[in-house]
């Protein structure tokens, strides 16, 4: 009993960090969607993720000076899987969204919170509890109202973003795996590195060359690199030390939610009585998994 009172704390505040990590990426979203609006999308991810880790460069080197440093084998090859898997979810996003609605590719996307306690079970061996299922089922249901516009038929887009849910699932879940037994900082720095050279290979190959870089979209490359990426992941890297894949992605459903409220607050954009619904449900889902 003792133990599990010492550890409940922990997973609370680690969940509410996470819940932090989705408010940053619902800020960052109106400022990202106005970026590859106007400048190619993997040069923009090539420059985002290199300006987060040249932001984590002073730690690396503080690292290795005091010999701190853990460049391990596992701990490289464990970053690198983590980061493709990172890489792939915003790659079959990106080309997904060609070819089928946004409202269709947020619902699609939303799907890894199923994911996520299917794949921890069989590839884990974490069976969620009954709280956690509950939580699931209301959040997925919020997500369909915040998101899902009645459209029943299935184009190629659909398929690229259901690849995308299910890379991103598999990112939550190999972090889950990875980040109780290793090193957080290395892994971190690899998986950033991992989708900047990769975003940078595809960039080269199909976007090259690349248009004047404007103040604005630089601007939003800085802030969602720091923010949205170096500190974000960081969070998520340390935080899934403490609490479970399916928590995790139970708490990124708030992520829309999060975007409707900063698209209401800095752009004007409202939220009706389906959204709002929605959005509740989702909260509702969170807090019963809490429970």
């Amino acid at each position: 009993m003792p133990a599990h009172r010492s550890a409940l704390p922990r997973q609370l505040i680690a969940d509410l960090s996470l819940i932090g990590v989705t408010a940053i990426w619902g800020a960052t979203f109106v400022m990202v969607k106005s970026a590859v609006a106007n400048y190619p999308v993997f040069a923009f991810l090539s420059i985002r993720f290199a300006l987060a880790l040249l932001f984590l460069l002073p730690a690396l080197l503080w690292r290795r000076r005091t010999g701190r440093q853990t460049w391990h084998r596992p701990t490289l090859r464990a970053g690198v899987l983590v980061g493709l898997a990172l890489f792939a979810g915003y790659a079959f996003q990106t080309f997904g969204l060609q070819y089928t609605t946004p409202a269709k590719a947020g619902f699609i996307t939303g799907l890894s919170v199923v994911m996520v306690p299917l794949f921890s079970a069989a590839l884990l061996r974490q069976a969620p509890d009954r709280a956690a299922v509950a939580g699931v089922i209301m959040a997925t249901a919020g997500l369909a109202l915040l998101t899902w516009q009645g459209e029943l038929t299935v184009v190629f887009g659909d398929i690229l973003v259901l690849a995308c849910a299910v890379s991103f699932a598999m990112h939550i879940i190999a972090l889950g795996a990875f980040s109780p037994r290793m090193d957080s900082l290395t892994l971190l720095a690899v998986q950033i590195a991992t989708v900047m050279f990769l975003s940078l290979g595809i960039s080269l190959l199909t976007e090259w060359p690349w248009p004047a870089l404007p103040a604005e979209v630089m601007g939003a490359a800085a802030f969602t690199g720091v923010a949205a990426t170096t500190i974000a992941f960081g969070i998520q890297t340390v935080a899934q030390r403490f609490t479970s894949p399916t928590h995790t992605a139970l708490i990124f459903a708030m992520e829309p939610v999060w975007a409707g409220l900063f698209s209401f607050w800095l752009i004007g954009e409202r939220l009706g009585p389906r959204s709002l619904a929605g959005a509740g449900l989702i909260l509702a889902g969170m807090l019963v998994a809490e429970l």
